[in-house]
């Protein structure tokens, strides 16, 4: 066999990586914050700098998964456990300028999204997410 070798993680994974990253571009961060996990279910968590106003003493993270889609949570007890506050809803990869967008607002006290979960597809689902991920790699 020529060539080079698979990534053990596989294209969805490191595409799942460049988007969150790019969610993080939207947002002015640099370097390394947040996860991703290829599950099932996919998985990511970003840390974002700042301060929700209703949760002042609060980390804040934006948690996506392949079934909900992003969600902001907040830090609760530990670090590791987290309460998600609102989904944004509609699609589960919106561009990353969306995420950004979404994430101000709430930083800025707003309200936007929704705080019920909406499962946006199930896990396994044949819609083109592991496609639309792998995209992303490259």
């Amino acid at each position: 066999m020529t060539g080079r070798p698979e990534h053990p993680e596989g294209a969805p994974v490191r595409g799942l990586r460049r988007y969150v990253g790019a969610v993080a571009a939207e947002l002015g961060m640099t370097g390394e914050h947040g996860r991703a996990e290829g599950g099932p279910p996919a998985r990511a968590h970003l840390a974002v700098p700042g301060r929700l106003p209703s949760f002042p003493d609060r980390v804040v993270v934006l948690v996506w998964d392949e079934e909900y889609g992003w969600g902001a949570a907040v830090a609760v007890e530990r670090d590791d456990d987290l309460a998600v506050l609102s989904y944004l809803g509609g699609e589960v990869l919106p561009p990353a300028a969306a995420v950004a967008a979404f994430t101000r607002a709430l930083l800025r006290g707003e309200h936007p999204g929704d705080p019920r979960p909406v499962r946006l597809r199930a896990v396994g689902d044949a819609d083109g997410l592991v496609d639309d991920l792998g995209g992303h790699a490259s």
